[in-house]
């Protein structure tokens, strides 16, 4: 179902609300197969974590279904923990590529990461501000939202002008990052694409599901927009897309538009 978000009569970004964490996974799939089918040679940059895990299964499945061809999409990292190398099974390289490069079958010269391990990790920031800028900037950026509501590592107090940069993680980053982890792992700073590279893409889809993310995405989509929720930065998009189900909603004040 397609909802206008109601905050004092003024509708925000475009918003929709889906019955379950099946649902929701399954229809932002299909907008980023849309994407390639589009552009065949799109720039995607997707996040890794829990929330997209489904996405990335149905992904697979419909681009095998469908017989979509990715072989010139180009694929960007959203971020990566500082000094966790890309084996690790915590490390965001090895849930990418475990849950969709391998599947799909993406070539190494499509694929472009975080070096988190880098002696000098401005210039892998540069790099990668580098890489963007001559594919075009990015066609599609899907992201989850934190606890706190960082949208890849841009942590409360974010300036939405920085483009990749390295970032000391919150508290609450360091605490919840642990589950990714089979021991205790110290997690103190993150490498990332800045707010600008988000607000710049093409199109942003927000995704979020459960009820724990359900007050996390009030304060996203109902405070006002403020740098201590970056999150809510992304109802600046004019192209930007907030996919809840129903529990991560359950919150927000909302009127019907449509059937989707």
């Amino acid at each position: 179902m397609a909802y206008d978000l109601i905050v004092s009569d003024t509708v925000l970004m475009q918003l929709n609300i889906f019955k379950d964490y099946a649902a929701l996974s399954h229809n932002t799939a299909e907008k980023v197969v849309h994407q390639v089918q589009e552009k065949a040679n799109s720039v995607l940059c997707l996040a890794a974590g829990n929330t997209p895990t489904l996405t990335y299964q149905y992904i697979v499945e419909i681009a095998r279904q469908k017989q979509v061809d990715f072989s010139q999409v180009q694929f960007v990292g959203l971020d990566e923990w500082v000094h966790i190398p890309p084996d690790n099974p915590g490390s965001c390289q090895y849930f990418l590529r475990h849950h969709l490069f391998t599947p799909l079958q993406i070539a190494e010269s499509q694929i472009h990461l975080f070096d988190a391990l880098a002696e000098d990790l401005a210039s892998a920031c540069e790099q990668m501000n580098a890489l963007i800028r001559q594919q075009g900037g990015l066609d599609l950026i899907l992201v989850g939202v934190g606890m706190n509501g960082h949208i890849g590592f841009n942590e409360p107090g974010v300036s939405p002008d920085l483009y990749a940069h390295v970032v000391d993680l919150d508290e609450t980053t360091q605490v919840v990052g642990q589950k990714y982890f089979s021991q205790s792992t110290p997690l103190k700073k993150g490498i990332t694409l800045g707010m600008r590279h988000v607000l710049e893409a093409r199109s942003a889809l927000m995704i979020a599901s459960g009820a724990k993310k359900a007050e996390i995405m009030r304060k996203v989509l109902v405070e006002d927009i403020s740098v201590q929720v970056p999150a809510s930065l992304l109802r600046k998009h004019d192209n930007g897309f907030a996919l809840l189900d129903e529990e991560a909603a359950s919150l927000l004040t909302l009127k019907a538009k449509s059937q989707y």
